[in-house]
């Protein structure tokens, strides 16, 4: 039983380094164009207003939950700048 407490403790402290990675309250995230085509980048960016503990976050002036993988990736967004 000791090993199974263990291996929780290490899932969650990846899944804490994992949001820490990608995204945190205040960053600003831009949807990928295939999630909301024909409009223009700045009109999908977004500031993350709560991060989730499923790893989803909740935007500001945008309902709902999202996904990393809705969003650009960061080298992505080096590119278009």
């Amino acid at each position: 039983m000791h090993v199974f407490k263990r291996r929780a403790k290490r899932a969650r402290r990846k899944l804490r380094e994992g949001l820490r990675a990608w995204a945190g309250v205040g960053a600003r995230v831009t949807f990928r164009a295939e999630v909301m085509p024909g409009r223009d980048t700045l009109e999908r960016t977004f500031t993350v207003a709560r991060v989730v503990a499923s790893g989803r976050v909740e935007l500001t002036g945008l309902t709902g939950e999202h996904a990393e993988n809705e969003f650009e990736s960061e080298r992505a967004r080096a590119t278009i700048r």
